[in-house]
């Protein structure tokens, strides 16, 4: 990993898991500036913002109001602007057809959320290169990251 600041933005609607990934990323050997929406109308309109600098990678949870995760992901990959921004989907669902969605509507990487704080820091640790390296955009490779 290099020493880059990385831009991170996390789309979840759980308190709880936005302070777990917050301290998560805070303990790991990296430069991060993280962000956060609750939800995914909230997300889409900060993405849709013209003004907005994209982060490096999108942390996406599937289950949040007004607009879910694969919405969200739908219209971020349709979007000229939006496109080759790498997404993360971070979910409480393991589901097999959850994983096969987010992968066919453009996600990078699938983590299914950790209920032990150290499998969740390793998690992410593992998933920022996969989801932020050029290989893996242009890659047709995909990642599913489980603890």
């Amino acid at each position: 990993m290099s020493t880059i600041k990385l831009n991170i933005l996390l789309a979840d609607d759980d308190m709880d898991d936005y302070t777990f990934f917050k301290t998560a990323l805070n303990e790991l050997p990296l430069t991060t500036n993280l962000n956060a929406v609750k939800d995914g109308q909230e997300l889409m309109e900060l993405l849709n913002n013209d003004t907005y600098e994209l982060p490096n990678v999108l942390f996406l949870d599937i289950n949040m109001p007004r607009k879910n995760g694969f919405e969200c992901l739908s219209e971020i990959k349709r979007n000229t602007r939006l496109k080759e921004l790498p997404v993360i989907i971070f979910s409480t669902s393991n589901s097999r057809d959850n994983m096969s969605s987010a992968f066919r509507n453009g996600a990078h990487v699938y983590i299914h959320k950790p209920g032990n704080f150290m499998q969740l820091k390793e998690l992410i640790y593992h998933a920022l290169p996969l989801a932020t390296d050029k290989i893996s955009k242009n890659s047709q490779l995909k990642y599913i990251l489980n603890a």
